[in-house]
Parts: structure tokens; sequence; C-alpha cells
């Protein structure tokens, strides 16, 4: 069976892991999944990622996720923004603010996957592809 959004069981997956207090995750690896994981890392939303190869061509993605010292996840929610059905474009200036900065959100630009903080420092906007805080 194919998928239809391949990012959203990307984030669904990170969801339920973090709600059943699990270490790591694996996705199933494409190179946007990559650059989500690592901005998801710069902006120490996970502890780490790393890369799984499996047998006919295919690769996973493990992810680790971070918790603070009491056991509750960093990640208090990560949501999708830009659906296939409806893309959500932003434009340099009208880049949102996620909790009034305390989160972020991610963002497909022509830099390539940014945080809105670096697409902000780099004068780009793209397409909104989820918060997370």
């Amino acid at each position: 069976m194919s998928m239809s959004d391949p990012i959203s069981d990307f984030l669904t997956r990170i969801r339920n892991g973090i709600m059943a207090n699990k270490k790591w995750v694996d996705v199933p690896s494409s190179i946007i999944k990559k650059r989500i994981s690592f901005v998801l890392k710069e902006e120490s939303y996970i502890e780490d990622f790393i890369f799984i190869a499996k047998g006919d061509n295919k690769s996973l993605i493990r992810i680790f996720l971070k918790y603070d010292f009491q056991g509750s996840s960093v990640i208090e929610n990560i949501k999708r923004i830009s659906k296939p059905g409806n893309r959500v474009y932003v434009s340099q200036k009208k880049v949102p603010r996620v909790l009034d900065g305390l989160g972020i959100s991610i963002l497909s630009t022509s830099k390539g996957v940014l945080s809105h903080k670096k697409a902000s420092t780099l004068g780009v906007g793209g397409e909104i592809i989820c918060e997370v805080y």
C-alpha cells in the first residue's frame, strides 16, 4: 500500500514514540525526513539520529527521542501544517513564530529544509512543513 503523506507518518511515529516513552523510533528514510531530523537535532528536540541500512536498497532512520531529567519529553507537540491537499506557503516577512519564539516551525525553502530562525536569517520563505514545541 502506498502512503499518501509520508511526512505525516514520520511525525506520527515520533508522536507515538513519545507517548509510549520509547528511547527511539525507526522510520523509513527519505531525503526530506533526513533534513527534518537534522533540524530537530540542531534545535535540540531530539538526542540524535542514525541511518540503518536494510536489504534491497531501503534504509531506516533511527531517531533517539529526548527527555528531560523528570522523564517528560522535550517535544510537547509536533503538528503537521502543510498537507498534500492544502499547502501553506509564507514569504520571508510572514514566517510564523511558534509560541512567541519558544517553539520552531520547519520550512521547506529554496535553500533546503530549515527552521524558521535560519530561514529568517537567510531571508527566505517557503512551505511550512510542521510546528514543534
